[in-house]
């Protein structure tokens, strides 16, 4: 919950700290700094899962990646001091004084934002940190439960999915609150705080947990069969190998290589299944981008004010606090909040008993469905988003310290899209992490729950390099200059592409799930994989 809360008070409104007048990056490039961001706290959690399964087991590669986040998070902090920019950064430059442009498609002069390069460095260390604790926090939470059967694991994920959603509220109410309406600097202590707290909690409940050695990787075994099945040509000592006889035995350490050969088949079963995935996590991973983005644009009410009639003169008046827009992905928490006590207390108990529960690959379809609903609501508010701003009916509010002109339309309209997203979790995410690890053989847990994760990677970081495509001159994306405003572009055409994506996808994961259930149902699969498991 903790780790989560850190989590979220960093990508909530990352898009708003480098949009802000400290770094004044355009919209886009604050947009796909965070897809890319979320992309590589998920794409590189093989490489701690690969850590704690050859080298230092999940324990240990916990506490260390905790060391890490806390220093990742601290360095971040730094960075919104002044003294801190100019230390890593350098000053920022000036803008230059040049002619008016005279087109829409003139080239714009800032390719590189200000302190990217620091930024981006410390945003992959927190990435590196953070996808080392999802991935071995995942499964070292339900090693705990694993001895007391199926139905406790799947209550684990469940439960440990309700308290990472616990962690999101407390860190918008509270930390996304105050980084928009009182200072970054707050917000980003209170961040490395929670870190810290989160990684003297794990150290004190040592005794009680449950740990395993590291029992080696089974990535060279993997790779090794892969390249045999491409290549059937293989050294005289494999050959050798493969005409022992009966009673004879090759003394090596690790699986057998029918064991190798039984595993790689399963991976070659659950790949397809996991890939087809990918396009949902490009639709998931707006909600903390451009679906921040589209909000920053709308009409955001006050609070309170203290004067109802100050003017944007005096907009720096600290007295005057706006609703955070990152609290819209309360709607989103709030849901899942709500609906996994009572699909673990209710539904599911009641679906089993009338043994009508669904697999939890066809609750993965289901939650595809809710996800392109959601892409499909956002893309139709932006469109009527963008008539206003056609028609110049134009809102123009601050966001911190820094001025947005939005449409009319109050952020509320944006609801739907985050309880879409949020009920598209709940079928997708969480029976996606229950089939990752338990239709994975004993000894290839790690990897499979960090292949899960890693592609959950990619499609943020397809999300991304979309963003990056559209946003070249003539695209849906390019706003030259706009330094946040995005009343130029056209995002609802990129919002109905995704969904467009998604929809073919989830057209043939129906078919891929299909052919993988009967392929459970056949006989001799069944007891090939049961011995893998047990």
């Amino acid at each position: 919950m903790l780790e989560r809360a850190a989590f979220f008070g960093v990508t909530s409104n990352l898009v708003l700290y480098l949009n802000s007048f400290n770094f004044n990056w355009q919209g886009e490039q604050a947009s796909r700094a965070t897809l890319l961001f979320l992309g590589a706290s998920y794409l590189l959690a093989p490489v701690g899962g690969w850590l704690a399964d050859v080298y230092l087991g999940r324990f240990l590669t916990i506490s260390l990646s905790l060391v890490i986040y806390l220093a990742a998070s601290g360095l971040l902090l730094i960075t919104i001091t002044d003294d801190g920019r100019r230390t890593f950064c350098g000053e920022m430059a000036e803008l230059p004084l040049e002619p008016s442009c005279p087109s829409a498609d003139c080239p714009g002069s800032w390719s590189s934002p200000y302190c990217a390069t620091t930024l981006y460095l410390v945003l992959l260390l927190l990435a590196l940190a953070a996808s080392s604790v999802r991935s071995n926090l995942t499964s070292f939470g339900a090693d705990q439960v694993m001895d007391l059967g199926r139905d406790a694991t799947r209550r684990f994920f469940n439960w440990f999915y309700w308290s990472i959603n616990l962690g999101a509220v407390l860190s918008l109410l509270v930390v996304a609150f105050i980084e928009q309406n009182i200072s970054f600097l707050w917000g980003y202590s209170i961040i490395v705080g929670l870190v810290g707290l989160a990684f003297f909690i794990f150290l004190f409940a040592t005794p009680v947990f449950i740990t395993k050695p590291p029992t080696g990787s089974q990535v060279s075994s993997m790779l090794k069969i892969a390249f045999q099945n491409c290549c059937p040509r293989r050294s005289s000592r494999e050959s050798e190998g493969a005409r022992l006889l009966p009673g004879q035995r090759s003394y090596q350490w690790g699986p057998s290589s029918q064991e190798d050969m039984a595993n790689f088949q399963v991976l070659v079963k659950l790949l397809p299944v996991m890939v087809t995935l990918v396009p949902y996590w490009m639709v998931y991973f707006q909600m903390q981008s451009t679906y921040v983005l589209q909000g920053l644009h709308l009409h955001i009410p006050n609070i309170f004010r203290t004067n109802p009639n100050s003017s944007l003169a005096l907009r720096s008046e600290k007295s005057n606090y706006r609703i955070p827009e990152a609290w819209l992905l309360l709607a989103n928490v709030v849901v899942v909040l709500i609906l996994v006590p009572v699909k673990d207390h209710l539904i599911d108990p009641l679906l089993l008993r009338c043994k009508l529960l669904p697999s939890a690959l066809q609750k993965m379809a289901l939650g595809m469905f809710f996800g392109f609903t959601s892409i499909i609501v956002a893309g139709v508010l932006e469109k009527e988003r963008l008539e206003y701003i056609a028609a110049n009916q134009t809102v123009p509010q601050l966001i911190g310290q820094d001025l947005y002109y939005a449409a009319p339309l109050p952020i509320w309209w944006q609801i739907p899209q985050y309880l879409l997203i949020g009920i598209s979790e709940i079928f997708a995410s969480i029976p996606g992490l229950e089939f990752a690890y338990s239709e994975a053989p004993r000894s290839m847990q790690g990897a499979i729950m960090g292949i899960f994760f890693c592609l959950s990677g990619v499609g943020s970081l397809l999300g991304s390099g979309l963003v990056a495509l559209l946003s070249l001159p003539g695209g849906w994306m390019y706003c030259p200059k706009d330094f946040g405003n995005i009343n130029n572009c056209q995002m609802d055409l990129y919002f109905f592409l995704l969904a467009g994506i998604q929809a073919v996808t989830a057209v043939l994961f129906l078919w891929i799930a299909r052919r993988y259930e009967r392929t459970r149902q056949d006989p001799a699969s069944q007891s090939s994989s049961s011995r893998l498991r047990g």
